[in-house]
């Protein structure tokens, strides 16, 4: 594996050591917990938005879908842009981009202005999410690499689930729309500090160990994406669907929540937050688990086939929500714990930031779509708190992406079961 990452003729220099290995993955950690948190801070924010904004379903998908918008392109482009200029400088432009844009939704409450502001939190935060995902391979190439993004992962996912719970930590801020905004702009500083620190021991690490991205100085042709073979394009139509559950139900779990199970916004918004909580607990023990045991398309497999149920479950049933809540959590917890690691194996060390990028923006057309259709079904179908069935085309939508998802995980597997394989299925490393 060593050897698939890490430049021929640099072996003289050793691998990096456990200690700086650790730290640079909290500085790491510290920035994609902010990027998480800008990410997420609206979902809770969507009931508080109709009542004081009057802000409609689909006003509310706008403002989450215009964040995905731009990445449709951009995140391919800020992924050649991470394979030419590196992740030091990456990280510090897109930090800058996610605090601006926090900053600017902030100001005002016109749907125009809040939406160009989520539109550069989009551009920066997951391009962020990239440059972190190369930072990661290029620290951890020789071993532990799947924990290592479990551990990154969880970090989002602890900024993500301090987002949906807000208003349980913080119900002061949800008496005015501006107040937790703000509060989203505190944390998107931990993205500059991230981001500092970052330049700082990465340029130090680069003189003393071999790591394993290193910066191209050559022309990255686009063209090059239409070279990754089956199991990429399969891991993407994955990311595609898998997230095309998780996150656009996000956006309107919580207001689901409150008016279909008649829930506390309290209650809803920790109901919620069981996704992220379960994904940053269990993140780091699934990636450990196929380090050590490979099974790679298999884990992802059984991680889709849980979310298949719990649309039903949730529109149709008196089953407590915190059970198919809990579902969708393991689920979130298993899928992105392997699919973006294996990323690793199956395309060129060289091209881990185009490859990134491509995924990501596959990834963000199917959210802009999801986000948009959900809310339109909703107000289309009139759900409201006095008609939940309003609901149920909404629902019926994101079991039969689940149910796609499912299928792209079975056709990767066979894959990787095949004369074709990567390694997903047999790769495995010991700790270290």
């Amino acid at each position: 594996m060593a050897e698939t990452l890490v430049e021929a003729g640099a072996i003289e220099k050793p691998a990096p050591s456990r200690a700086s290995r650790w730290i640079i993955l909290a500085i790491i950690c510290i920035a994609c917990y902010g990027g998480y948190y800008a990410f997420d801070y609206i979902a809770p924010l969507a009931p508080l938005l109709g009542r004081q904004l009057h802000f409609s379903n689909t006003d509310i998908g706008l403002l989450q879908a215009v964040y995905s918008f731009p990445n449709i392109i951009t995140t391919l482009i800020c992924g050649v842009i991470i394979d030419r200029l590196g992740t030091r400088k990456s990280f510090a432009i897109f930090g800058v981009l996610i605090f601006v844009g926090l900053v600017i939704t902030a100001l005002s409450p016109r749907l125009g202005i809040m939406a160009g502001g989520r539109l550069l939190v989009g551009s920066g935060g997951e391009a962020l999410a990239l440059a972190a995902n190369v930072g990661v391979a290029r620290w951890f190439w020789h071993g532990n690499l799947s924990m290592a993004f479990g551990l990154r992962a969880s970090a989002a996912r602890l900024g993500s689930f301090s987002a949906e719970v807000s208003p349980a930590w913080a119900p002061g801020a949800y008496g005015y729309w501006r107040w937790p905004l703000l509060i989203g702009v505190g944390f998107g500083a931990f993205c500059l500090i991230g981001a500092a620190l970052y330049w700082v021991i990465d340029r130090r690490g680069e003189r003393r160990f071999t790591l394993g991205h290193i910066a191209r100085t050559t022309k990255i042709p686009l063209g090059e994406v239409f070279t990754f073979d089956r199991s990429f394009w399969l891991i993407a139509a994955l990311c595609v669907t898998f997230y095309g559950c998780i996150f656009p139900f996000e956006t309107f779990g919580q207001k689901f929540l409150i008016e279909a199970h008649h829930l506390s916004p309290q209650t809803a918004s920790l109901l919620v937050g069981m996704e992220p909580f379960f994904s940053l607990v269990g993140m780091p023990i699934f990636g450990l688990l196929v380090d050590r045991y490979g099974h790679r398309s298999l884990f992802m497999m059984f991680g889709s086939l849980l979310i298949v149920p719990v649309f039903p479950m949730l529109g149709y049933t008196n089953i407590p929500p915190v059970i198919p809540m809990a579902m969708m959590g393991v689920a979130f917890a298993l899928v992105p714990a392997v699919m973006w690691p294996a990323l690793v194996y199956v395309v060129d060390k060289s091209r881990l930031g185009l490859a990134n990028g491509m995924l990501d923006s596959v990834q963000q057309l199917g959210l802009v779509v999801i986000n948009l259709l959900i809310g339109w079904a909703n107000d289309r179908w009139l759900a409201s708190a006095t008609n939940a069935a309003g609901y149920h085309a909404g629902m019926w939508m994101f079991t039969g992406i689940a149910v796609l998802a499912v299928l792209c995980a079975f056709g990767l597997w066979r894959v990787e079961t095949g004369p074709t394989a990567h390694g997903l299925e047999t790769i495995t490393t010991r700790l270290r």
